[in-house]
């Protein structure tokens, strides 16, 4: 279950990888006509519609059911992605609420109200689901000679539609509940204001290790509870000081304080590991300044010292109650770095979001204080820090290309057993998700002599290797020494 939990949270990145368009159309947009929000300007008013029609209405639903369908199939095919289209248009249409209005035999006005948010990103999550498993059960099915057209792949777009004429017909009584479940949950968050954000925050974090967070963030970030915290940020449809609550704190963690935690363990590097810890905790703090992409860094120490990323939660939780105390209020559209920061804070509902960097650089000093400290008094293993028998250098590398990646790959997949020992290779944003046949065949030191931020055992045949943003690369090459 928490791998098939996992590969959604994984899955998911793909449609969400598809926000920061949105964002820059919309904040060009209103960077341009920030009072009229396109009254005033063409130029605008093109911008920021064509951002919408990236996170408005369904869209952002349509994203998640093929985003999902895809990532989820057994070898990414394009008809696993067009079955999460058919199965979330066949949901959506039998229980919008006119055909409810007409299988109850009642007027539309009084017909349920959750029936009016049926089109949301859980119900695109749930087709994009039902259609990746229609496909992983019934793409090589072959029909007898007269139905044979059907037979296959096209026979997957017709299973998803008669599955979710099933899953519609059990929605259509418990969606009620469900839906009501769900908004509860999130008005209790809501009525808690700053301390429900800053609950918020800290679970964000916590989740991270087993890539669970985006079911977390589903319900703050997206209209599954009706908060829809980033949809309604960029459209100007929320309360100013109010909306982007959920977003605005994890600004000065992911520009300001994770830095400095990155200086705090470079300088506490024994002096002859400096350079080595340089390179690597340099790219992944620039990596958190400028995209908001923390995994490098999170995990170069997530497992070496469990305290400091506790530590680091809780400072999350801190940093995301302080900002909605404040009504400081900023938004991004892919992760809380300088370019979303940038765009984000001429939007109508940003509400003095240069506080956020003043919130940032206080951050940044109880950041580097707390691991310097920590570090130095508990004698953390943090990158640069590691006994030297930890970093003996592979004598069985060998690397036959010039090109660094390669190199890496090359390593990797040779830690990991090679051939005989890796059944499967994908990736997400930042890690390899690898399966294997033993894992004691795996070489965790010669894969982590590579510079990677750190290695995730997440099952008796699963593991995670985190690379960082460029992940894709490295999998294209593993995937070439496979073919």
């Amino acid at each position: 279950m928490m791998k098939y939990l996992q590969n959604i949270g994984r899955s998911l990145m793909l449609p969400v990888a598809v926000l920061p368009a949105a964002a820059i159309l919309m904040g060009l947009g209103y960077w341009i006509d920030p009072e009229g929000w396109g009254e005033a300007s063409a130029v605008a008013a093109f911008l920021i519609k064509a951002g919408e029609s990236i996170v408005s209405g369904p869209s952002m639903s349509i994203l998640f059911a093929v985003g999902v369908a895809f990532g989820m199939s057994k070898d990414k095919d394009g008809s696993a992605a067009l079955s999460g289209l058919v199965a979330y248009l066949v949901v959506t249409t039998l229980l919008s609420t006119e055909t409810v209005a007409l299988l109850q035999g009642v007027d539309v006005e009084d017909v349920n109200a959750a029936f009016d948010s049926i089109g949301n990103q859980f119900i695109g999550i749930l087709s994009g689901i039902v259609a990746s498993i229609m496909y992983n059960r019934f793409s090589h099915i072959k029909l007898p000679d007269a139905l044979a057209f059907f037979s296959g792949k096209r026979l997957v777009p017709i299973m998803s539609a008669v599955t979710m004429l099933l899953a519609s017909a059990i929605l259509f009584f418990i969606w009620p509940f469900i839906y009501s479940g769900l908004v509860s949950f999130g008005k209790a968050i809501i009525d808690l204001d700053a301390i429900g954000a800053g609950l918020y925050g800290f679970f964000n974090r916590l989740l991270i290790p087993t890539g669970l967070h985006h079911a977390l963030n589903s319900v703050f970030w997206f209209d599954v509870a009706g908060i829809n915290d980033i949809a309604n940020f960029w459209s100007g449809q929320g309360e100013k000081g109010v909306t982007g609550m959920y977003q605005a704190g994890f600004f000065p963690v992911m520009m300001f304080g994770l830095p400095a935690a990155a200086l705090a363990m470079y300088h506490t590097a024994k002096t002859k590991r400096k350079k080595m810890a340089a390179a690597l905790l340099l790219a992944a703090a620039f990596a958190s300044f400028f995209t908001g992409v923390t995994e490098p860094l999170e995990f170069s120490f997530m497992f070496l010292a469990p305290a400091l990323y506790v530590v680091h939660a809780v400072l999350t939780g801190l940093s995301l109650g302080i900002a909605a105390m404040f009504d400081w209020t900023a938004g991004f559209g892919f992760s809380a770095g300088f370019i979303d920061f940038v765009l984000s804070s001429r939007l109508p509902l940003a509400n003095q979001p240069f506080m956020l960097l003043v919130q940032g650089m206080v951050f940044a000093i109880i950041y580097y204080v707390l691991f310097r400290v920590l570090i130095l008094k508990f004698n953390f293993k943090t990158p640069g820090r590691e006994e030297d028998e930890d970093m003996e250098e592979s004598s069985t590398a060998s690397t036959t290309s010039g090109d660094k990646i390669a190199e890496m790959a090359e390593e990797i997949y040779a830690g990991l057993g090679g051939d005989e020992n890796v059944l499967s290779v994908d990736n997400c944003v930042t890690r390899l998700r690898l399966e294997v046949k033993d894992m004691d065949k795996v070489d965790q030191q010669r894969i982590k002599n590579t510079g990677i931020p750190g290695i995730n055992i997440v099952g008796k045949n699963s593991i995670q290797v985190i690379v960082g943003t460029q992940v894709q690369f490295v999998a294209d090459e593993i995937k070439k020494m496979r073919e």
